[in-house]
């Protein structure tokens, strides 16, 4: 592997501005720092006027490898995600065959290890019966155990009480979590098929993955951690009224992601798009911009 010597750039990195050298050795950052000039390397890049900050990680992509590369694989996707910034990716286990045993993960490590521009790492999909393999994980072949505690792609739900404990009990690492309550979805769905038949309207979404749902559901995730104490992760929240579940500083964290800050139940519906979970910002009782000065994201 090449060493690498970046000069004169204008680093953002701790919060400050500033202009450094990088020197990059065996592909790791070796120094930051003035007048590095001297140091050794194959490969020097004078990145005057140029901005240099540090890579991204994305926690949650769908790279659709295996088993749907006419969407994209993980070298389509990891491209993009170097060419936006991200230089690290954690992948969700939904794909074909489903990344629930621990021979369908390491044949997702051998792919990226081919194929993939960015560093990897890759979720285990949790089911309603492999706990055995949840159990057998060293928590160095995963970055986080993926629930899908309301159903979502893939057919992945997991809605069994005992295997819920189970996962949260004997988990070796962090859970993460998509949280939505099934039965209210489908209660809700079935009012509104009663009410338009099989044409229910667009705009209707919002109300069937609703904030009830979320929410039930992400107590019961919470519930669940506390009592046993679990590292969790809620991902993709777009209530305030979840965020109050979180107070800072506890081993419980989540994370929203810009469509439900941004992006409001009526757009969205004008555009003929679906969102899981809801994007519900419209409303004035449900902004996830409420929460986060608090310091629960």
């Amino acid at each position: 592997m090449k060493d690498t010597l970046i000069l004169n750039a204008r680093m953002i990195n701790d919060g400050r501005i500033t202009e450094e050298d990088v020197w990059i050795r065996n592909g790791r950052i070796e120094q930051i720092g003035s007048n590095l000039s001297a140091k050794p390397a194959d490969l020097i890049i004078d990145a005057a006027d140029k901005v240099l900050m540090p890579g991204m990680i994305d926690d949650q992509v769908h790279f659709r490898e295996p088993g749907a590369t006419h969407k994209g694989d993980l070298y389509t996707e990891s491209r993009a995600a170097v060419a936006g910034g991200i230089t690290s990716f954690m992948d969700m286990p939904n794909t074909n065959p489903l990344t629930v045993t621990l021979e369908a993960l390491e044949d997702k490590y051998a792919l990226a290890a081919q194929k993939s521009l960015a560093n990897y790492a890759f979720y285990l999909g949790a089911t309603n019966d492999n706990i055995d393999v949840i159990r057998s994980l060293n928590p160095r072949q995963a970055c986080g155990i993926k629930v899908f505690m309301g159903a979502s792609t893939g057919n992945m739900l997991v809605d069994r009480e005992e295997a819920l404990e189970a996962i949260f009990r004997d988990a070796p690492i962090l859970v993460a979590t998509h949280c939505e309550d099934t039965p209210t979805i489908l209660a809700n769905e079935q009012s509104f098929r009663e009410q338009f038949g099989e044409d229910v309207p667009m705009e209707s979404h919002p109300e069937i993955r609703s904030e009830e749902a979320c929410f039930r559901s992400s107590s019961l995730a919470v519930d669940l951690a506390e009592r046993h104490g679990t590292r969790l992760h809620v991902l993709h929240l777009s209530t305030a009224r979840e965020l109050k579940l979180f107070q800072k500083g506890r081993w419980i964290t989540n994370a929203s992601l810009p469509r439900p800050v941004c992006i409001t139940s009526i757009s969205m519906t004008q555009t003929m798009s679906r969102s899981r979970p809801l994007l519900n910002v419209i409303l004035p009782s449900r902004p996830v911009w409420t929460g986060m000065p608090s310091g629960r994201h």
